[in-house]
C-alpha cells in the first residue's frame, strides 16, 4: 500500500511541474515581480519659494536687571516687607535693619555738632575782635596768630562734628533697603533677626536679603564661532522659541556683539534683547535662537533629506531612479537651495533614497508637500 501510495504522490508532483513550465513568459516574469517588486519611496516635487539661511543656538534666558538688595552696612534684620513673587514699585521700602543704635549714634553726633557750632561762632567773634586790635596795633603778632590757631581749629573742629552727623544720616538711610527699579522679588535670603555683612569674605550674588528683577524685557547670551560671528550685526532680528510655548515665536534684536574672542572657548559672545511685557519668558530657563543671516526670494528647494553625500539626488524618470548631481546654495533648518542640477516640479526621491541604485525600478508611495 505504501509504495501505490508513493507512486501516486509522484505522478501528482510531475503534473504540476509540467504546468508550470508551460506557463507564458509574461506570467513569470509578473510573479518575480511579486517577490522582487519595485523600491517603494517619498518624493518632493520641486518647487521655488524663498529660502532663509539660519543660525540656531541655544542661551539662558536672563532678567534685563537684575540685583541683589543688600544694605551698605551691617546689622540685624529688624523687617522684611515682602515675599516671593511679589510686584513691587521703584522706591518701596523692602527690608531694614534694626536702626536704634544708628539713631542714638546721630543723636550723639548731633550733639557734638551743636558744641562745635558753639565753640566756632565763639571764635569767629574773637578773631574779629583781635583783628581790629591789630590794625590799631594794640595787640602782638604773635597774640594775633595764637588767636587766629584758635579759630582754625574750632572751624576744623565743627566741619568734623557734621561729617559724623553726616555719616549717622547715610547709615540710617542704607539701612532702609528701597527698590532702585519696579520689578518682582525673584528670592527671598534671608530672615528677620539674621544679622548680614555685605564685608564679608564669600559674600556672592546668592547672598543678601532679597533679589530683585526685571524681566519685561530679557536677554540672552550665545556664543558664536568665528565664521559666524562676521555674518552678525548690531541690530539685526532674533527670533526665539522655547518649549512651554512650542507654537510662539518671541521677537528681539541683537544688542552686543562681542569683538573680542573668550581666551577659553575661541568663540564670541553675542547677547539678543527681547520685549516681555507679558512675562511668559521666565529668566534662568533655556531658549533657541534663531538668526536670519541671508535669504533669497524665488529660489529653487529641495529637502535637505533628499540630498546624498552633500552633492547628489535620485529623481524620478519613467518608474525608475536616475542620479542627478545639484550645486547648493542657501540651507535653513530642513530645506535647501538647489542652484545647478534640477528644474522646477522635478520628482526628488525624499525617503527610500538611501541604498537606491542608479536606474532601480521605484514605486512612488507618497508625494509630500
Amino acid at each position: 500500500m505504501n509504495k501505490k501510495w508513493m507512486g501516486k504522490l509522484g505522478i501528482c508532483i510531475g503534473i504540476g511541474m509540467i504546468f508550470l513550465s508551460c506557463q507564458p513568459p509574461q506570467q513569470q516574469e509578473a510573479a518575480a515581480e511579486q517577490t522582487y517588486g519595485a523600491a517603494q519611496v517619498k518624493v518632493f516635487k520641486v518647487r521655488k519659494q524663498k529660502i532663509s539661511e539660519k543660525l540656531l543656538y541655544t542661551g539662558v534666558i536672563e532678567a534685563r536687571k537684575k540685583i541683589v538688595i543688600n544694605p551698605d552696612i551691617g546689622g540685624k534684620i529688624a523687617g522684611i516687607h515682602v515675599e516671593e513673587g511679589d510686584r513691587v514699585r521703584k522706591g518701596q521700602v523692602l527690608a531694614e535693619l534694626d536702626t536704634r543704635a544708628i539713631r542714638l549714634q546721630l543723636e550723639q553726633a548731633e550733639a557734638q555738632k551743636a558744641v562745635a557750632d558753639a565753640s566756632y561762632r565763639d571764635a569767629s567773634n574773637n578773631l574779629e575782635r583781635w583783628e581790629r586790635l591789630r590794625k590799631e596795633s594794640a595787640v602782638s603778632e604773635q597774640q594775633y596768630e595764637q588767636v587766629k590757631l584758635a579759630h582754625d581749629a574750632a572751624r576744623s573742629q565743627l566741619q568734623q562734628a557734621v561729617a559724623v552727623v553726616n555719616l549717622a544720616k547715610y547709615n540710617l538711610d542704607v539701612s532702609i533697603m528701597e527698590a532702585p527699579f519696579a520689578g518682582i522679588i525673584a528670592a527671598k535670603n534671608a530672615e528677620v533677626g539674621d544679622v548680614i555683612n555685605p564685608l564679608m569674605s564669600g559674600f556672592g550674588a546668592a547672598s543678601g536679603v532679597l533679589t530683585l528683577m526685571d524681566f519685561s524685557s530679557v536677554k540672552i547670551e550665545v556664543e558664536v564661532s568665528l565664521i559666524d560671528v562676521v555674518r552678525i550685526a548690531k541690530g539685526q532680528t532674533a527670533y526665539l522659541s522655547v518649549s512651554a510655548y512650542p507654537d510662539k515665536v518671541f521677537e528681539g534684536r541683537v544688542t552686543v556683539v562681542n569683538l573680542a574672542a573668550d581666551p577659553l572657548s575661541k568663540k564670541f559672545g553675542v547677547e539678543i534683547q527681547l520685549s516681555n511685557p507679558e512675562l511668559l519668558l521666565k529668566p534662568n530657563t533655556f531658549g533657541d535662537v534663531t538668526l536670519e543671516v541671508s535669504s533669497q526670494e524665488n529660489a529653487l528647494v529641495i529637502p535637505q533629506l533628499a540630498v546624498l553625500e552633500n552633492r547628489f539626488v535620485f529623481v524620478v524618470d519613467g518608474g525608475k531612479a536616475l542620479k542627478r548631481e545639484i550645486t547648493i546654495g542657501l540651507q535653513d533648518t530642513s530645506l535647501l537651495e538647489v542652484l545647478q542640477g534640477l528644474r522646477e516640479g522635478d520628482l526628488v526621491v525624499v525617503e527610500g533614497n538611501y541604498g537606491l541604485d542608479e536606474g532601480a525600478e521605484i514605486e512612488v508611495k507618497e508625494v509630500l508637500q
